[in-house]
């Protein structure tokens, strides 16, 4: 399952803030240089998940804010059921 994420590096925290049109916000603590906000993404994403860091792959967009990310082994319902019972709790 692939997904569009927007990140906000060099935040105070690490977090997601928003899932809207199929857009994932996420905030990281990370500055953007030397690929440091990706692997931030992938360990907050790992976290939220509950999957492997080896399950998540930067596709497009390694030094843009805007990313495409692959969830390997995940489909679609179970990335939205994850981030909509994210926003439940």
């Amino acid at each position: 399952m692939d997904i569009k994420i927007k990140v906000i590096p060099n935040s105070s925290v690490n977090a997601i803030i928003s899932f809207k049109e199929d857009i994932l916000k996420v905030k990281v603590t990370a500055v953007p240089e030397k690929g440091l906000a990706n692997i931030a993404l992938i360990n907050l994403l790992s976290k939220i998940f509950k999957i492997p860091k080896s399950s998540i792959t930067v596709l497009k967009g390694k030094s843009s804010s805007t990313k495409i990310i692959r969830f390997d082994g995940m489909s679609k319902d179970d990335v939205y059921t994850i981030l909509n019972s994210f926003y439940e709790s």
